[in-house]
């Protein structure tokens, strides 16, 4: 699982939010399209343009701890 901060909710202010982590699923046809496959405020997944996000290199305690919320 990867971890992306959004920088940029243009389009998408209802589903994301500047400032929040959000987790985003693998996928390469996405990725192909510049584009992220990531668990929006709904709970559901969605794509959304990948240069509204930078991803973050966490350590697994902080991975884990994203996780259980």
């Amino acid at each position: 699982m990867r971890f992306f901060l959004c920088i940029n909710n243009e389009g998408s202010p209802a589903s994301l939010e500047v400032g929040k982590v959000y987790r985003a699923m693998p996928e390469r046809e996405a990725k192909i399209l510049n584009l992220l496959r990531v668990i929006d405020e709904s709970g559901e997944d969605y794509l959304y343009p990948a240069a509204q996000f930078v991803e973050l290199r966490l350590p697994q305690a902080a991975k884990n701890a994203l996780l259980q919320r």
